[in-house]
């Protein structure tokens, strides 16, 4: 038993100096020539010609190697490769440091682990840590992406990178760029951090944002920190020349799902610009391969969705754009839906349709027909040329509206049409009392100059 106490004793004692053996390992030094030195009281040895260094598993040839021998250090040179395991790190100039284990050079320097290709102005590797640190310049190569950075730490064993500075990661299907990126390569997830732009390769979408988590594998993206999407969509006329239509959505959280739709989800505070249309709402569905945005009220409490176009102003609890061609095609608006326009030369003029659904139909970005279906109740001014003349109230269970240059042709009513006039002289000074009851006129309109400033800010 006592022989057992001294054995465990001197084991515990001794296990420190042990370790630090270990961690201290001298490097070995052999070449074609060898000369020695001494400079600065330091002893040094040269070595010349198929310079080999050894420690461990590392394993470093050079053309020529100054060790100092007391440091467990070695300045190499002239086509440097170090070699452990599946990794090599090549350069023309470099230290290696013994009792660290780590390689440093600041020139040009290239990692290859068989998984990734890392190169750099300069950089060091910790072999005990099996993590890089390249600065300047830095390229990652993988198999599908490409890495672009000023300072990117690898961690080998773990196949993650942390990219600082300048970030630039150009995929197969998209190019992300931020400040800060955080890269696992097994299942190709990003994180991104500051000043944050997501532009698909396939279309002309850019999403912008402070923070974004990319999901390559699930064709998801997630950015939850002031997202606004920005599409730039190029038509041609018959003519040979071309009009630019820019789509913007901003909101509190944006996903992108890549998915057969292509689709994207705005949610909470969304702003929509596109052309002479606007909307808020608190929730959008852009189904860009269906050319189709759906807008709607998330729940019973929410406020419902505000789509403007030109002088019209449309609410609903659901509305739906179909776009064809770069331009609105069919708008619908479901459930208790309410349209109003305003008169450019009469401010105070609004005329007011209210019904269940209300349908519009567009020929070159003009109205040509609406259709208000189910409890339809109006207000329409009348005018003799630029003359107020009055106004009609009336109410149906259908009506269609045909429309020509945006301005009324026809009107048609349906199931027990009721149609009051009230002459000009009832009707002047006193318009405010010519309302329907869901009659509200907002002013939050969103501007797209005021959106695309977001992205400089």
């Amino acid at each position: 038993m006592f022989f057992l106490h001294r054995l465990l004793l001197t084991t515990i004692l001794l296990a420190p100096l042990f370790f630090a053996q270990e961690k201290s390992e001298k490097i070995t030094v052999i070449g074609d020539s060898l000369v020695g030195n001494v400079i600065a009281g330091q002893s040094i040895r040269e070595v010349y010609g198929n310079v080999i260094l050894k420690q461990g598993s590392i394993l470093v040839t050079c053309k020529k190697a100054i060790q100092y021998i007391a440091n467990n250090n070695a300045l190499l040179s002239g086509n440097v490769i170090a070699r452990q395991d599946s990794l090599t790190i090549m350069t023309d100039e470099g230290f290696y440091f013994g009792n660290e284990r780590k390689t440093k050079s600041t020139a040009r320097i290239t990692l290859d682990d068989r998984k990734i290709i890392l190169k750099a102005d300069s950089g060091e590797y910790f072999f005990d840590k099996d993590k890089a640190f390249f600065q300047s310049n830095v390229i990652l190569y993988d198999t599908s992406t490409t890495l672009y950075s000023d300072e990117l730490t690898y961690f080998q064993k773990e196949d993650r990178a942390v990219a600082v500075g300048r970030v630039k990661i150009i995929g197969l299907n998209n190019e992300i760029t931020a400040d800060t990126l955080k890269h696992l390569r097994n299942s190709k997830i990003s994180f991104a951090d500051g000043n944050v732009m997501i532009k698909s390769l396939k279309n002309n979408t850019i999403i912008y944002g402070d923070h974004l988590e990319d999901y390559p594998e699930r064709k998801y993206t997630l950015i939850n920190e002031n997202p606004l999407l920005l599409q730039v969509d190029t038509t041609y006329t018959v003519r040979g020349e071309f009009t630019i239509d820019t789509l913007v959505i901003k909101a509190d959280l944006m996903e992108a799902l890549r998915d057969s739709a292509n689709t994207f989800r705005a949610i909470d505070s969304v702003k929509i610009v596109k052309g002479e249309f606007a909307s808020v709402n608190d929730f959008t569905l852009y189904l860009r391969s269906s050319n189709k945005i759906i807008t709607e009220k998330v729940n019973d409490e929410s406020s419902q969705p505000i789509l403007w176009y030109e002088n019209s102003q449309l609410t609903g609890d659901s509305i739906t754009i179909y776009l064809e061609e770069n331009k609105i095609k069919e708008l619908d608006v479901v459930r208790n839906s309410f349209m109003l326009s305003q008169n450019q030369k009469y401010k105070e003029r609004y005329d007011q349709t209210s019904a269940n659904d209300i349908n519009l139909f567009f020929s070159g970005n003009k109205i040509k027909k609406a259709r208000f279906i189910g409890s339809v109740f109006s207000i329409y001014y009348l005018y003799e040329g630029e003359v107020a003349n009055g106004l009609t109230k009336s109410s149906a269970m259908d009506a269609t509206i045909i429309f020509e240059e945006n301005e009324v042709l026809e009107v048609h009513w349906y199931g027990s049409p009721v149609n009051e006039y009230y002459p000009e002289i009832q009707v002047i000074g006193n318009e405010r009392a010519f309302t329907l009851p869901k009659f509200k006129f907002y002013k939050n309109r969103p501007v797209k100059a005021e959106l695309l400033n977001l992205i400089a800010q």
